[in-house]
């Protein structure tokens, strides 16, 4: 589990302790709720991820758009609700060459333009396979949620399916893709963070 879901889990049962302590416990009910609701938020769970040329999602969730570009390549975005995992993943193995967070608005995640115009922190990883060029990871808010973390800094080597981030509460997590990756899903598949493939390269098995 991410150490947030104990911060906000037992602060949530503290405060339903205190209310049912003060003044009457069917009060407190709620509070019990949202400290439960928090720890199953917060799960962290073991992930393997498959081995070839391939890219692996950077989230549980459902791909609600993949969007071809006039050059081959390809943005595939997944959306998380709020009973998805939400610790990210690298797609692929390589190196972290840029790191850009620019601030923003929290229009509903499955929106199309919640790619360029909402809150975001976008990662460019250099692939330790030589075979394709950069791609692009975007940790996208949503409607719901207010803060994205960020695990990683400029030059951090990561392994394919390794955690590099988190957002709280509901989502959007974008990867672009370069001419050479082909994208092995369709919209409306889920997948899961670290497991599922994504993309392959043309020569990958």
């Amino acid at each position: 589990m991410v150490k947030d879901g104990f911060y906000y889990g037992f602060g949530f049962y503290a405060a339903g302790a205190a209310v049912a302590y003060l003044l009457h416990p069917w009060w407190s009910v709620p509070l019990f709720v949202l400290g439960t609701f928090c720890l199953y938020f917060f799960r962290d769970p073991e992930r393997q991820a498959p081995p070839g040329r391939v890219a692996v999602a950077p989230a549980d969730g459902v791909v609600n758009l993949i969007r071809r570009f006039e050059d081959g390549g390809a943005r595939v975005s997944i959306f998380l609700n709020i009973f998805n995992v939400h610790v990210n993943r690298s797609p692929i193995a390589g190196r972290v060459t840029s790191i850009a967070y620019k601030s923003g608005a929290y229009q509903m995640a499955h929106r199309e333009s919640a790619s360029e115009n909402n809150e975001q922190n976008a990662l460019i990883i250099e692939p330790a396979d030589k075979g394709s060029g950069p791609i692009e990871v975007k940790q996208i808010a949503g409607l719901i949620a207010r803060r994205i973390v960020c695990y990683k800094n400029i030059g951090d080597s990561v392994a394919k399916g390794e955690r590099i981030g988190l957002i709280k509460f509901g989502s959007r997590m974008d990867v672009h893709f370069g001419p050479e990756w082909t994208v092995t899903v369709a919209k409306g598949d889920r997948v899961s963070a670290g497991s599922s493939v994504l993309a392959k390269l043309e020569d990958g098995v």
